[in-house]
């Protein structure tokens, strides 16, 4: 047993914690032999190098000029020509980066290299035939070797042992890998930013209110409506576009005159349906299967793909793509070089008239916010964190990697308010925030605001 797992430094120089995960669920495969492949710069190799002490049998830094600026499909195709040569068995990585957030590369790794797919995985197990897991979103999936299995938050990588030793790392450039270097780097990478600005989106102004008078305020918030996410039509629409199901549909129409659904087929159905219609523009919806199903595409057409979209605007001829991006602090408009554009496009799920948000503030207090939801008919939701350590399930979450909601009344409990959390309730039409600092971000994103601890809410 042979397992590749592909692991990418983050920016703070450290191990990309999704791939810290990948990483130690390879090596708790019964006797895998595992080879760490990773893509960057040069000092990339001083991380590679520690990370063998933990039991990896071989690392392969993957580093040329060529290389650098690549986005997902770029990254895909680099990397699946490093993985033609090792011949894994399997292939894990993490579900993502905190860099992006797009969830990409796997799925478009797993195109290139004519390879089966697992996403989401929270619990992998190895059979002679292939592997089975447990998926966060989709409940059991089995793949025949070779497969591609991405990996969530499901363990802690283990520290080296004072015996360990360090393992050499082996350097591949473009000519070692054979590639095709219009198809690397920025040159080969389809989408292109062509804007960045602070993400400032959700401010409102914070009136500050007492524990007691919050009954008041939510009964009166809820008379109201949260404001409906309109569209405005572009002046010079695309002559037509894609849909991949209907939750797209309010995008399209918005910036295309004729707006096509296809049906759910597989990937490669999909993907030559697509290349038959020959559209402007494809658009997705944002849930687990379109996210996989829009990476495995993009990647067996060779198109570029932008992840996540808030909005979308044309002139006629290029499709524009606004997306949040590191972890939701920057708003980046994105462009695709390559025909038809390909987009993910948040939209909104259904909630009830009032949604409590919990945050790791409360993690010891889930029961007592339940009930306090409760007295309120109200839908509980979770922040990223509180996910991440367990305390909810992922399909509570809210945020950029969560779900969008838009309820009359969000209430925000023991929530810091990450710009990754806010993107993901800044719709809501009144916003209640309850947290004990009240330097805490979330107060500037709300419209009243309670200092306390939760235990003093009535």
């Amino acid at each position: 047993m042979h397992i590749v797992v592909c692991v990418r430094q983050d920016l703070d120089g450290a191990l990309s914690p999704f791939d810290a995960c990948a990483y130690e669920a390879a090596l708790r495969v019964d006797g895998a032999a595992v080879t760490l492949l990773s893509m960057g710069p040069p000092k990339t190799a001083d991380l590679l190098t520690s990370l063998t002490r933990l039991g990896a049998a071989r690392a392969v830094l993957l580093t040329d000029r060529a290389f650098s600026g690549a986005d997902t499909l770029a990254t895909a195709y680099t990397l699946s020509l490093a993985i033609k040569k090792l011949s894994p068995d399997l292939i894990f990585c993490g579900r993502q980066t905190l860099i992006g957030d797009t969830g990409q590369v796997g799925p478009m790794l797993a195109a290139q290299c004519g390879a089966a797919i697992v996403t989401s995985a929270m619990e992998i197990a190895v059979t002679k035939d292939g592997v089975c897991c447990k998926t966060r979103d989709e409940g059991d999936m089995c793949a025949p070797f070779p497969a591609v299995v991405t990996v969530e938050r499901i363990n802690t990588l283990r520290l080296p042992s004072l015996r360990s030793k360090c393992g050499a790392v082996e350097v591949w450039d473009a000519a070692a890998l054979g590639a095709d270097v219009s198809r690397c780097g920025l040159i080969g990478s389809p989408t292109r930013v062509i804007e960045s600005r602070e993400n400032t989106a959700g401010r409102r102004h914070c009136r500050f209110i007492t524990p007691a008078e919050l009954p008041a305020v939510i009964a009166d918030a809820q008379k109201k409506s949260a404001a409906a996410v309109t569209f405005e039509k572009a002046a010079c629409p695309l002559t037509k576009v894609l849909i991949v199901g209907e939750t797209p549909r309010a995008f399209a129409e918005a910036v295309g005159k004729t707006v096509v659904c296809l049906e759910e087929k597989t990937p490669k159905a999909l993907a030559a349906a697509i290349r038959a219609q020959d559209p402007d523009a494809v658009l997705f919806g944002t849930d687990a299967r379109s996210r996989r199903t829009a990476a495995l595409v993009a990647g067996e057409n060779g198109l570029g793909l932008c992840a996540d979209c808030t909005a979308l605007e044309t002139d006629g001829k290029t499709l524009f793509m606004i997306r949040p991006a590191l972890s939701g602090s920057v708003i980046a408009k994105i462009k695709s070089n390559t025909r038809p554009a390909m987009a993910t496009v948040r939209t909104t799920v259904q909630s009830a008239a009032v949604t409590v948000g919990a945050g790791f503030g409360v993690k010891n207090e889930i029961e007592r916010v339940r009930a306090f939801a409760e007295r309120y008919g109200a839908s509980l939701a979770a922040s990223r964190r509180l996910v991440d350590d367990g305390v909810l399930p992922y399909a509570m979450q809210v945020g950029l990697t969560g779900k969008t909601v838009a309820p009359p009344v969000y209430i925000a409990v023991g929530i810091s308010g990450a710009v990754h959390h806010i993107v993901g309730m800044q719709r809501a039409g009144t916003v209640i925030a309850i947290n004990p600092d009240r330097k805490a971000p979330i107060f500037d994103y709300a419209d009243f605001g309670i200092v306390a601890d939760f235990d003093s809410i009535p």
